[in-house]
């Protein structure tokens, strides 16, 4: 039997939003106060929290790079399912092309972060 249903990408990059949204709605905020606030101004950090050599040594450590990654992809697919559907609400009926430009681009964003943080060494 065979059913009327139609198989959908759809749940897939529902999740991958909902990911992005939720790790950039926790870290984002976060993130932008660290390294755009506390570090500079020396609040509650001391000053070379960021120096080269430890964010180096961070971004080659495996937890280092998975927490990049993570940063790096799920704000990216966040942002790209959010720009797809905002060409909706403004009126542009994006089609396949659309879809291939947003997603893609975060597809292979993610792939570039990736090895480059493989090639970083450990």
């Amino acid at each position: 039997m065979k059913s009327g249903l139609k198989r959908s990408n759809a749940p897939i990059f529902w999740s991958l939003f909902g990911a992005g949204g939720m790790f950039s709605a926790l870290f984002g905020p976060v993130l932008v106060f660290i390294t755009g606030i506390a570090v500079p101004l020396s609040l509650m950090l001391p000053s070379g929290t960021m120096s080269y050599p430890k964010m180096l040594a961070f971004a080659q450590n495996f937890i280092g790079k998975g927490f990049i990654l993570a940063v790096i992809s799920l704000f990216l697919w966040f942002a790209a399912h959010r720009i797809f559907h905002s060409l909706h609400e403004i009126g542009i009926h994006a089609g396949l092309g659309a879809k291939l430009i947003c997603y893609g681009s975060a597809f292979v964003a993610t792939v570039v972060s990736a090895v480059v943080l493989l090639r970083l060494g450990f």
